[in-house]
């Protein structure tokens, strides 16, 4: 081939062109190659790739005929096609770690810290470490589909599944989710993006309607998914179980044709939740995939992409051309993400995955409170009272299908129940090592006794005696429920107040999968909350406290002083029996969280973006630049005495004139004793624009942009602006 420059005539190499053209045709994209293996099936092959089957469980108690021999059971199995080398998918839930809930007799995993500790941590290194630990030890199980990337909002407080997610903020979010999808789909396992979209409260969750207002859904949760999808190309979207707006989020062809595969160009594969299919007319609004196909014929009388959905193609009612795209964007996934290219699984190793669980609990611990009671002494010799919590036997996880059989198993289990069918699985479970059992490990001098915290006299008897007293709180979050309220349960609030009335260094430590209120706030000398931490969180609580470890967790969801702060201080549908059909109104639209607070002007108990270290960190030269989007640049010192970790937050806090709080960019900054960094953060430009409906497109309107650099979404400590120039995009 001859080209011509300034009439001089260059030869390329020939044998470039012919390994140009070789690599080429030797490597076909996804979408080819799915293109062409779909040419090749047949109906029978297609209709089996549209269904998930779920393994013998405490909800599934028979083995389905049609789940091969020797295939593992986890949460789903989908047919492959061997004549044409593809692999029969093998899914498992896996938020949290590898999930076993009765699947495979004792066969346990990492048990990760709640997604609200990564969340906390701030870190999306950390974020994807995990998912990359998720996906070997995935496929040390020949599981090739990992049921993960959970990036709802927390809306509600009282929503039993905020645990496993990572914050009420859409930027947060959506950054910590697709790092961790991009670990997962690094080992060559495809990871979910879920439950998309509005599945942010559990009560009756399968007959709730999220009403919601088009923009501010596009501003909020909507966007979430946008951001991190756009991130981290998922292999599949899970839809939720509600309605928004009146439609089944898994049958929504605004949501799902319209909005997800159309606006955004998604191409990867819509599968259901389990037991969120309720008709075979979900696969012409955009369904790909129906998943646990056993609960639907429970729930909903029949599996619709069995029978049912084979019945309407035969009538012309799904046309080939559809049921042809359902199946190529399986399988571009499969061949995108690279699971039809599996050689030996690579090793595992447990002590570096436990290390990863125990780096994730050290830096999302977070210390609310200190009035000087903290870090004990390694060397004390105080009398130290530990009361509650079960401390004397570990430290409690959330409850449903995020839940992990960490090694060596529960240290204990204590049933819960409730309605519904997700009541089986509603249980107190405890992972070791205990906090008691590791406080003494670090505190061989101290006189360490224990109580139950079962009676408020009886936990007194031992503070009055005692230095200093470390009281748990606990509470259970469980998929499937919602809390009645913020307050601890089992009347631990009242335990808490009579120790600290009569022990002036009081500590609480927190286990909870959502904020809590605290009437003894102002008796307490210090507040950890270490949310649910994981199998070793025992060790990192303890570490915290002794000071080993400096904490660097800082809140990512608001802690309201009581619900009469929150859109919605009485939960429609709280307390009706399971099957109620409801309707709950976010009327906060885009203004989730600190956005909300912001708006009302009301003071949170903590806010979003809180968090004490045992050193201090200062902020200087804030410099914003304006154009198409904001920018920030600015230095953090640590001024203390000790090496720390900062999370700095620059927010939007008025745009144009109008008052709004968004949470434009964050950095985790780990500094020496006196050691100072620059930072510069740039801003998604979606984050300060409006979303115009009609327009179909983001608008950022002409004027003025006020940026705060803050320690949380209430202490700003640096301001400036910058203008923006108007635009449509």
């Amino acid at each position: 081939m001859k080209v011509t420059v300034n009439k001089h005539t260059w030869m390329i190499p020939l044998f470039s062109l012919v390994l140009a053209c070789s690599v080429s045709a030797q490597t076909p994209s996804p979408d080819q190659r799915a293109f062409d293996t779909e040419q090749k099936m047949t109906d029978d092959e297609r209709f089996a790739m549209l269904v998930s089957l779920m393994g013998v469980n405490g909800v599934v108690q028979v083995r389905d005929p049609r789940i091969p021999a020797g295939v593992p059971m986890s949460a789903g199995y989908v047919a492959g096609v061997p004549r044409l080398g593809v692999p029969a998918l093998v899914m498992s839930d896996g938020s949290l770690g590898i999930t076993n809930p009765g699947y495979r007799k004792d066969d346990t995993a990492t048990a990760l810290p709640a997604g609200l500790v990564l969340g906390a941590s701030f870190n999306p290194k950390l974020a994807r470490e995990a998912g990359a630990l998720l996906g070997r030890e995935a496929r040390s199980r020949q599981f090739n589909v990992q049921l993960a990337g959970g990036v709802n909002l927390a809306r509600d407080p009282r929503n039993g599944r905020n645990f496993e997610y990572f914050s009420e903020d859409p930027w947060q979010s959506a950054v910590l989710a697709a790092e961790t999808i991009n670990g997962i789909q690094s080992e060559g396992v495809i990871s979910t993006i879920k439950h998309y979209s509005l599945n942010v409260n559990e009560t009756n969750r399968h007959w709730l309607n999220a009403v919601i207002d088009p923009a501010a859904h596009r501003e909020s949760d909507l966007l979430a998914f946008q951001i991190a999808i756009e991130r981290s190309q998922p292999g599949s979207v899970m839809c939720g179980y509600n309605q928004v707006n009146g439609a089944a989020a898994c049958g929504s062809a605004d949501l799902l044709n319209d909005v997800l595969k159309r606006q955004w160009g998604y191409k990867g594969w819509v599968m259901s939740d389990w037991g969120a299919t309720q008709h075979w007319d979900f696969a012409l609004k955009g369904l790909d995939q129906e998943s646990g196909a056993q609960l639907d014929k429970l729930m909903w009388k029949d599996e619709y992409f069995v029978g049912p959905l084979k019945q309407a193609y035969d009538q012309g009612k799904l046309a080939k051309q559809r049921l042809s795209d359902m199946v190529r964007r399986i399988l571009r996934s499969i061949y995108a993400v690279g699971i039809d290219q599996w050689g030996p699984a690579p090793k595992v190793d447990m002590a570096r995955h436990r290390q990863i669980a125990l780096d994730t609990a050290r830096q999302g611990i977070v210390l609310l409170k200190n009035e000087g009671v903290l870090p004990l002494a390694a060397d004390t010799n105080a009398r130290i009272a530990v009361i509650g919590g079960y401390a004397q036997l570990g430290v409690p996880s959330g409850a449903g299908s995020s839940t992990v059989l960490p090694p060596g198993g529960y240290a204990s289990v204590v049933s819960v129940g409730g309605s519904g069918i997700m009541a089986g699985g509603r249980n107190l479970y405890l992972l070791g090592p205990s906090p008691l059992a590791q406080l003494k490990k670090l505190l061989p001098k101290a006189q360490i006794e224990f109580d139950p915290g079962l009676d408020p006299a009886e936990a007194v008897l031992l503070a009055r005696r005692s230095d200093v007293v470390i009281v748990l709180g606990i509470h259970v979050a469980s998929e499937g429920f919602d809390s009645p309220s913020l307050a601890l349960p089992w009347g631990q609030d009242a335990v808490i107040q009579a120790v600290a009335s009569v022990n002036p260094n009081t500590i609480v430590l927190l286990e909870t999968g959502n904020p809590v209120t605290m009437p003894w706030k102002d008796s307490v000398k210090a507040i950890l909350q270490a949310w649910y931490p994981g199998q070793a969180g025992g060790q990192a609580i303890a570490e915290i406290i002794t000071g080993k470890v400096n904490p660097s967790g800082h809140l990512p969801i608001t802690f309201p002083a009581d619900l009469a702060q929150t859109p919605r201080p009485e939960l429609a549908g709280l307390g009706t029996s399971w099957g109620t059909p409801t309707t709950v109104r976010y009327n906060e639209g885009a203004e989730v969280g600190y956005r909300w607070f912001a708006k009302t002007l009301a003071q949170p108990l903590y806010a979003f973006g809180h968090g004490l270290s045992y050193t201090t960190f200062a902020y200087s030269n804030l410099s914003i630049t304006g154009g198409e989007t904001l920018s920030a640049t600015f230095t953090v010192t640590n001024t203390g005495q000790r090496e720390g970790a900062d999370v700095p937050q620059v927010y939007l806090t008025q745009a144009a004139g109008d008052r709004r709080m968004r949470l434009l960019g964050f950095e985790r900054v780990e500094l020496k004793a006196g050691e100072s960094r620059s930072v510069t953060l740039t801003a998604d430009p979606r984050l300060i624009a409006r979303f115009d409906v009609g327009a179909g497109g983001w608008r950022i309107a002409e004027g003025n942009y006020k940026v705060a650099l803050a320690r949380s979404a209430v202490a700003p400590v640096l301001t400036g602006s910058a203008a923006l120039k108007p635009r449509l995009f």
